[in-house]
This record gives C-alpha cells, structure tokens and sequence, in this order.
C-alpha cells in the first residue's frame, strides 16, 4: 500500500469524490480552490504556513513539511522541496500542492533567492493538467474546462487543484511580472510559463509578453515567450491571436524559432488546414538545431520521449495526426 493510500486524507477523498458527488464540496473544507483563496494576504507574505489546512487533502502533511524547509532558505532543503512539489505533479497530486503555489510564488519573488527558475517551474506544474504532455492540435496548450472532470490519483478532482493554482496565479500576477525581466533567461522562461496558466488579468500578462518579446536577445526565452502568448490566447480566447501568430511564422524576417512556435501556436489556436506555405517553412526551420535550442522550455519537455525532441512529436502530431510513432527516422515528422 503506498504511503497516501494510509492517509486519512486520501480516504476522506475518496469517500467524498469517488464513492460521493464531488459537487456536494463545493465550497467546504475539501475544495481546494476555497482553501487557497481564503489564505489571508499576511498569512501569504509571512509565510504563515500553520494558517493552512494542508492534512485536508492526499500528502497534505508532507507537503507541509517540505514547505518548511522552503521556508528555512537552506539552499539543499529549498531544492529538494522544491524537487518533491515536482513530484507530486509527476505523480498527479496536485490537490496538496496548489495551496503551495502562493507561498511558492512569494519565495521565488524574494531579492535574496537563488531557486526562482526551480520555484516557478513548480508554480507552472500545478496550474497544469497532466493531458498538457499531448502534443495535438487540439490538446498541447488546452486548459480543460469545468464540464470535463478528470480525477487525480487519489480521486481528488484534478479541475479543482488546477483551478486552485491558476486562480492563485492570477491573484499574484504584479508579483510575477517583474520577474520577465529577469537577468536570468531560465527565470524568464518560467515566469512566462507560470503567467501563461493565469486565471485572470490576461491582457495585462499579453501585453508584458508582447513588451518582453521586442527586446528579449535570447533565442530560447523568444521561442517560450510565442508559446506563452499561445497559451494564454488559448485559455482566453482572442480573435487576434491566430492572424498575430500567421504574421510571424510567414514573416521570414522573424528569427527562426519565433517562426516555429508561431507555427505551433497557429496550428493549436485554428483548426483551419495547414498552409503549404507554413510546411514548407516548417521542413525549412525546424531542423535538429531548433529542437535543440527549444528543449529546455517546458511545453517541450512534457512531450520529449526517447524517440525524439518535443519539437519533432509536436510536429509528427500535428501535421500527420493518427500515424504511429516511428522510432528511428531520419526525417521525424515525414
């Protein structure tokens, strides 16, 4: 038996979201989405952790245990914390770990850290479904919505904790806006990820994003920077955004890696047939290089596999829906 199958919680969980109806929550002691909003502001920038009732969901007192060594500033502690709230992601337990993110958030804002990229990246995990590793059309940069009810391990509803996170996002956006300003393009890169999954303030985010790319040097940060404004586009729906996105891949003045992720970014946000133009482009411009270079970004490793780069899955899935993988292929998406 694993460890969260002996929690009470997880068998509170259960009764309360398997064997019960998950709507008769809403609201109470197990939504998770009413626990971290009513985290009081001091309680968030003192760090406060007790003020929350982390034993209420599957690894909750784990959870409250790794956020003490985050609030420690031990540099080992902080990272192996941070490592577990990854794994819980992984793992698809997110319910725990979603009243973290505004705690989270404040430690990867603070002057003295040194773990932002790290902290971020967990605050970007928990405010995603794990579908976000599907690489289609349809699915890369999708945030499901209230009606498609998907459930963690636990039995916890998975819409909730991500809600949860999203929500907590968008409540801390000033705080994270800063941040894509960042010396470090690894910081950037996690930032735009994070601020991608808000539930809110969209048009504040679009605008940094677009700010933030005119004067963004590093190749990879650009590259994350087309696939934020994707995904925010995606999760709040704008009529702009497809005719943004064809303007940059066709323009052949963009550099090459904003032309693939506006190629992505067009194929996820229409389901209009793909362009001759944009293949042909594509066969051009996405070459191992590319892939390379675009590996680090999140989006990208959530669908790396040992047969190829995320770019190339991304590309096989979406220009050849339906064909079988193929592991050794000179050509990956042919």
């Amino acid at each position: 038996m694993n460890s969260w199958e002996r929690d009470p919680a997880y068998r509170t969980v259960v009764r309360a979201f398997v064997d019960g109806d998950p709507l008769d929550q809403v609201g109470g002691p197990l939504d998770v989405r009413a626990v971290v909003a009513g985290i009081r502001p001091e309680a968030k920038d003192g760090l406060l952790l007790e003020e929350v009732p982390w034993d209420h969901f599957p690894e909750g007192a784990r959870v409250r245990e790794v956020m003490e060594r985050l609030r420690s500033g031990d540099a080992a502690d902080v990272s192996s914390a941070l490592g577990m709230l990854i794994g819980l992601c992984a793992n698809d337990m997110r319910a725990a770990a979603a009243p973290a993110v505004p705690f989270v958030i404040r430690i990867s804002t603070a002057p003295e850290d040194h773990h932002r990229a790290e902290a971020l990246a967990v605050v970007g995990e928990v405010a995603r479904m794990r579908h976000q590793g599907v690489c289609t059309r349809a699915d890369m940069l999708r945030f499901r919505g209230n009606d498609e009810w998907s459930f963690e391990v636990t039995g916890y509803l998975q819409n909730w904790s991500v809600q949860a996170a999203r929500e907590a996002i968008a409540e801390d956006t000033d705080r994270l806006l800063p941040l894509l300003d960042d010396p470090d393009p690894a910081v950037r890169i996690a930032t735009a990820y994070a601020l991608a999954a808000a539930s809110d303030r969209a048009q504040d985010i679009l605008t940094a994003f677009r700010s933030r790319l005119l004067v963004e040097h590093n190749p990879t940060a650009r590259a994350g920077l087309v696939l934020a404004i994707a995904q925010l586009a995606r999760a709040h729906p704008d009529p702009g955004a497809v005719v943004w996105m064809q303007a940059r891949w066709s323009d052949p003045e963009q550099p090459p890696e904003v032309r693939v992720c506006a190629a992505l970014g067009w194929m996820c946000l229409t389901d209009l047939p793909v362009p001759d133009e944009l293949r042909a482009m594509l066969d051009d411009l996405a070459s191992d290089e590319t892939a390379q270079l675009m590996a680090p970004l999140p989006w990208m490793q959530a669908v790396e596999t040992a047969r190829g780069s995320g770019l190339h899955r991304c590309l096989r899935a979406m220009l050849h829906p339906g064909m079988a993988e193929i592991e050794d292929c000179d050509d990956p998406w042919s």
